[in-house]
């Protein structure tokens, strides 16, 4: 090795523990100096109370008021609706349909002429059967004037008693083939009638299902069409037993209890109604009770099996105080938020009741008026300095989608956690 290398060398050797020492403490002196300008106090990543709060700053929140209104508690709830009557109409006389008196898909009125059989065959039936009531009537009628001939020849016991006993039965016998003639002849224009089919209720036709100049029989298996009553129209539902006593309570006292019929979103209203009725007994299977409402659907938003989510309108708590849900926070302790007073925050528990989208029933706790933080939490520990400010972001009440404030699932809701 040359000599003039050999000293940069050992001096090298010698000190290069110092040397990494100094670049080691010159990163972490680098390091420590961005972290601390450009990371923001309370930033992501920082966990609860150790932002400028915590150290004794003041922390921007932005804060709800304690209000007091009547809270709607609704019981949620899958249905499907269904036709309130459904009648499939068939023929109860068979011959040739010559006539339909319907479109597809329209609405029919009761007594609406619907179809029609050729009625020649029937009109014919009509014919013969008044002749043999005729006939029968004019038996009759010789009959009885041989009778009363018979009984004053019997007077003057000029004619054997057994004569008279056999015009009387005689007698008797056309008075039997005249109910018999009245009988068929009600029923040969009955069926005459028949070959009119007329709506039996006001409803919506569906698809025919037999064109003009079939064949049709008497009660065929295939009907010529179908009509579902839709004005009005019921929903099918379940609930859980769990949620039966306030219900039924109310139920049982008369109460005509609102039902709403919303679409699958639960974002449109699709119809309002009321309870109908209840099942008598409870699913062992599922544990659930079967119920009924009715609607109007004067606008026919509703139709059969069509699934919808129903909210049942169990009760209403009257003057309850009222707070975001996005104000109430969970701890280790139960349900708690913060408190706002004179720039400073406080811890306080609360007891929540029942809940929707919106707003949650401050059951003890809190008192009307008071300021609750709304955002900003996760940055606050009880007694922070904070500064209350606008337009962080919209209110909880107009940034939460679902129906206006008091509405919702609330029963069977524990606290919010």
């Amino acid at each position: 090795m040359p000599a003039s290398s050999a000293f940069p060398l050992s001096i090298v050797r010698r000190y290069w523990p110092w040397l990494v020492l100094l670049i080691l403490l010159g990163g972490a002196f680098f390091w420590w100096q961005g972290k601390g300008s450009g990371a923001p106090a309370g930033g992501p990543g920082m966990g609860p109370g150790m932002g400028r709060g915590a150290w004794g700053g003041v922390t921007p929140v932005r804060v709800a008021t304690v209000s007091q209104g009547d809270f709607a508690v609704y019981l949620k709830a899958l249905g499907t609706v269904s036709a309130l009557n459904t009648v499939s109409v068939r023929s109860r006389v068979a011959g040739e349909l010559v006539e339909l008196g319907f479109s597809e898909g329209q609405t029919v009125q009761q007594g609406q002429l619907l179809a029609r059989i050729d009625p020649r065959p029937y009109a014919v039936a009509v014919q013969q059967a008044e002749g043999a009531l005729a006939q029968t009537q004019a038996q009759l009628r010789n009959a009885e004037q041989e009778l009363r001939r018979y009984q004053q020849l019997a007077e003057d016991d000029s004619i054997a008693r057994q004569t008279l006993d056999s015009q009387r039965a005689l007698v008797e016998q056309y008075r039997g083939q005249l109910k018999s003639s009245q009988a068929s002849l009600a029923e040969a224009r009955l069926n005459l009638q028949f070959t009119r089919i007329s709506a039996p209720l006001s409803g919506r036709a569906g698809l025919r299902q037999v064109d003009v100049g079939n064949l049709v029989g008497a009660n065929d298996s295939t009907p010529l069409l179908t009509i579902t009553q839709t004005q009005p129209i019921a929903v099918q539902f379940t609930l859980a037993e769990s949620l039966l006593p306030q219900l039924i309570e109310a139920v049982r006292a008369g109460q005509r209890l609102p039902v709403e019929a919303w679409d699958r979103s639960e974002q449109q209203r699709l119809a309002s109604g009321e309870l109908l009725s209840m099942d008598n007994q409870i699913d062992a299977t599922t544990g659930t009770l079967r119920f009924k409402a009715q609607f109007a659907n004067q606008d026919e938003h509703l139709l059969p099996n069509q699934f919808v989510n129903v909210r049942v309108l169990a009760r209403t708590l009257k003057d309850s105080l009222l707070l975001p849900v996005a104000a109430v926070q969970f701890g280790n302790q139960g349900n708690f938020v913060f408190v706002v007073k004179d720039q400073q925050v406080s811890l306080r528990a609360v007891e929540v009741g029942p809940s929707d989208e919106r707003h949650s029933v401050i059951l003890s706790g809190l008192s009307v008026g008071e300021q609750v933080v709304l955002e900003g939490t996760d940055r606050l520990k009880d007694g922070a300095r904070v500064e209350v400010v606008e337009g962080l972001s919209k209110p909880a009440s107009e940034a939460a989608p679902g129906p206006r404030p008091g509405q919702g699932e609330g029963a069977g809701r524990g606290p919010r956690g």
